[in-house]
């Protein structure tokens, strides 16, 4: 599978919500326009202080600091401006990308590298539960603005606090619970609230998942052995575990999901 990749420059920054930035960039997209929005992607983000973006395999010899790799969500595409968009959670600069995303000056390189593919985010369903915390949000919010208009389901979504509901585009029949949680690297109340909510007694239900590690396991649990949900009818990622680094946590989340799929 293809591989595209660019170094794109920093053009500007939007605070959607005091915990939420949207970052534009700037370079060339033609590679990028049959990448999927709502996908992932890979950012390869310069250390602090250097200008030079390195990609795998770019430089196998001599002294080199290897960028921070942080995984994130093609939220935006424009061919005719070739802009792409990106949204940062605001981690504060105790993270590399939140840091970038903060510190950015314009004309400030960035790496993006993508599967140039077409990706599917979910199937034809009767019923949509989908469940998130503030890193999930870009992904939900594509999936709510391509969800047919006669949609219906439930949506729970963890931010920070108030001023951090943002006014999404979504299906009629879809209805939003926004939960409060100032501080969620000491845990959510996802599973909580989402074990909670009765669920259709027919027809096909199809959950989307897209939290810290421990959200994540409890709720696949849930659905896949509690519910008896098949395969198909959940999604679920892991998109940070509590404590530790991506780039340190990557292969736990990924034996936790092959473990109960």
């Amino acid at each position: 599978m293809e591989i595209v990749r660019n170094t794109f420059t920093f053009k500007k920054r939007e605070l959607i919500t005091p915990h939420f930035i949207r970052i534009t960039l700037s370079g060339d997209v033609t590679n990028y326009l049959n990448c999927s929005l709502g996908a992932n992607n890979k950012l390869f983000i310069p250390v602090e202080g250097s200008k030079e973006v390195i990609f795998p395999g770019e430089k196998e010899e001599g002294t080199f600091v290897k960028p921070a790799v942080r995984t994130y969500t093609h939220r935006g595409i424009d061919p005719e401006k070739n802009e792409m968009m990106i949204d940062f959670v605001n981690h504060g600069e105790n993270g590399p990308a939140s840091r970038w995303a903060i510190k950015a000056e314009v004309g400030d390189p960035i790496g993006v590298a993508m599967k140039a593919k077409e990706t599917t985010l979910f199937p034809k369903a009767d019923y949509y539960f989908l469940m998130g915390d503030s890193t999930a949000i870009p992904v939900i919010s594509v999936i709510l603005e391509t969800l047919p208009k006669e949609a219906v389901g439930k949506v729970i979504l963890e931010v920070p606090g108030p001023l951090d509901e943002q006014k999404l585009v979504k299906p009629e029949g879809m209805e939003i619970l926004w939960l409060h949680n100032p501080t969620p690297e000491h845990g959510s109340e996802i599973a909580k609230t989402a074990r909670a909510i009765p669920l259709p007694s027919t027809g096909f239900t199809f959950a989307y998942i897209a939290a810290e590690f421990s959200t994540v396991k409890d709720l696949r649990i849930y659905f896949r052995k509690e519910l008896n949900f098949p395969k198909e009818a959940l999604t679920a990622f892991s998109y940070w575990r509590a404590g530790i680094a991506e780039d340190q946590s990557a292969q736990q989340r990924q034996q936790e999901r092959s473990s109960i799929e």
